[in-house]
């Protein structure tokens, strides 16, 4: 019987040929394996998609690097309901679920947090990207999924290139639910502030940083993350934000971003699967032990 298990997905669970990318995750990881085995834990490391492993011996399952659910959403919403009477998750059921889709936003701003403005499009209110721009008035925009990760079909288009996106827009929409987003462009000349908090208190920062002529930030797309020290102002919205979530996460990465007005708005806050860089602040993943510890007992 384990106390905790990792989830991470079949490529990252002992892959034969590894690259720079695939030794971070493994890093990021381990560090949070022996940072809860050495507290006493009996620690076992998954993949969610495990057809042989039985979620009845185990007590909790936090989840890490399960970065292909996106693209087996079906699949992973199923098994989140199969086991979610078996044993406890980190984060909670809830707060997966309602974190999988990017319609939480909406709840945020409800509650005044400032969030980039944006429109959810589907195959049910389908219109043209030309009309939404005629609509809001907006120069740029970005269109991604409400249900992705990793960049995956996110684009950045303008009023005068739309044109050229609305078949893509009109496909991706009648598959799935689409964010018309308008573009922040302190991303280029910034980039995207990330902040780490357990248990509701603050651990630590990064900036990332797109590449040259592109917006996206990940390092998936050439991005490119440093520390990060983050003002007062900043850590107190991230904090903010945690505390409007559904119910106090365990973890949660908080991606800021600064608006076209010069002011503090959320771009994301993963709660599923998130990078925590543990590798870039000692102690990090020491502290988000100690918050599981006083949440499982």
């Amino acid at each position: 019987m384990f106390d905790i298990t990792i989830l991470t997905e079949d490529r990252y669970l002992d892959p034969l040929k590894k690259n720079w990318y695939t030794e971070q995750v493994l890093l990021e990881d381990e560090i949070l394996f022996e940072s809860l085995k050495k507290r006493g834990l009996v620690v076992t490391r998954k993949s969610w998609s495990d057809k042989n492993f039985d979620w009845n011996n185990t007590n909790f399952a936090i989840v890490r690097s399960t970065w292909d659910y996106y693209n087996k959403i079906d699949e992973f919403s199923q098994w989140l309901m199969n086991i979610k009477d078996k044993l406890v998750l980190i984060n909670s059921f809830n707060l997966i679920k309602w974190n999988l889709n990017k319609s939480y936003l909406l709840d945020f701003s409800k509650k005044k947090i400032n969030v980039a403005s944006s429109i959810f499009i589907n195959s049910k209110n389908f219109t043209t990207l030309k009309t939404l721009f005629n609509q809001t008035n907006w120069d740029e925009a970005i269109i991604k999924p409400a249900i992705s990760g990793a960049a995956k079909n996110t684009f950045r288009v303008n009023k005068v290139n739309s044109d050229d996106f609305e078949n893509i827009f009109r496909k991706l929409c009648d598959k799935e639910t689409m964010i018309f987003q308008i573009f922040l462009k302190s991303i280029i000349s910034f980039g995207e502030i990330s902040l780490m908090v357990f248990g509701g208190e603050y651990s630590h920062s990064v900036r990332k940083i797109a590449k040259e002529g592109d917006f996206r930030v990940q390092d998936d797309h050439g991005g490119r993350v440093e520390k990060y020290i983050p003002s007062l102002n900043e850590i107190r919205f991230a904090e903010k934000c945690v505390s409007e979530c559904i119910e106090l996460p365990l973890y949660a990465r908080v991606d800021l971003i600064y608006d076209n007005e010069n002011n503090l708005s959320l771009s994301e806050i993963e709660l599923i699967e998130p990078e925590l860089w543990f590798r870039l602040k000692n102690g990090s993943a020491d502290l988000l032990s100690e918050k599981i510890i006083l949440e499982i007992g």
